[in-house]
């Protein structure tokens, strides 16, 4: 199959090609940044999603996987509307299989930047607008939310052990995902999955549900 994956140079980008690659399917990566990726089946185009007037026509692709991410930059615009231009220009057609969203728990608990949060839970509806509409043609469109990923980009949590062992205090997995498992996700949620559609799935080692029930002890 073709996939088109946006964000591809690095972190959960860069390896949802990669898993893509490693299956055999061809897959097409649009980056801001040069490609970090020299394999048979790939083609890489340097471009800002924000620009829909540097869209380059490449045909149909089978899958969507919408990855391409910032945070406190212009979060909105690329989060957001970069999404939705892409998903516009090469996700609605008949012959898709399937759209991915990589969204986030922020748009779940609305536990970050504040523009940020905003893009993400945009994510998270129009996951389910998309879902709807490519329907008829037999394809899924989910998002999949995640919490903690051990990324570059979360670094300064990372790397700092007084901020590390407060996330883990309310992380009842006590570790963050891998961008290895990250890809498996996608690569289920698209090519195993056949079924469901326009759900936004959370993912984050319960730290959302971490709720403690408060009762005498000699009572329970």
């Amino acid at each position: 199959m073709r996939v088109l994956v946006t964000g591809s140079s690095g972190g959960i980008g860069k390896e949802i090609a990669e898993k893509f690659l490693r299956e055999g399917h061809e897959v097409i990566g649009f980056d801001q940044k040069e490609a970090s990726i020299v394999a048979p089946g790939y083609r890489h185009f340097q471009l800002d999603i924000r620009d829909r007037s540097a869209y380059p026509e490449i045909g149909l692709v089978d899958i969507l996987i919408n990855n391409a991410g910032v945070q406190q930059e212009d979060d909105i615009d690329v989060n957001l509307k970069g999404t939705i231009g892409i998903t516009e220009k090469y996700g609605i057609h008949e012959g898709i299989r399937a759209v991915l969203m990589i969204g986030s728990a922020s748009g779940h608990n609305g536990s970050e930047f504040p523009e940020y949060c905003a893009s993400k839970g945009g994510v998270l509806t129009y996951a389910k607008n998309v879902a709807l509409r490519i329907a008829k043609y037999g394809a899924t469109c989910n998002s999949l939310d995640f919490g903690g990923v051990l990324t570059d980009l979360n670094l300064p949590v990372t790397r700092d052990p007084k901020l590390w062992k407060q996330i883990m205090d309310v992380t009842p997995l006590k570790r963050w995902m891998t961008v290895e498992e990250a890809a498996d996700w996608a690569y289920f949620m698209t090519v195993t999955n056949r079924f469901c559609t326009g759900q936004n799935i959370l993912i984050d080692g319960l730290e959302a549900g971490n709720a403690h029930f408060v009762w005498p002890e000699n009572d329970k």
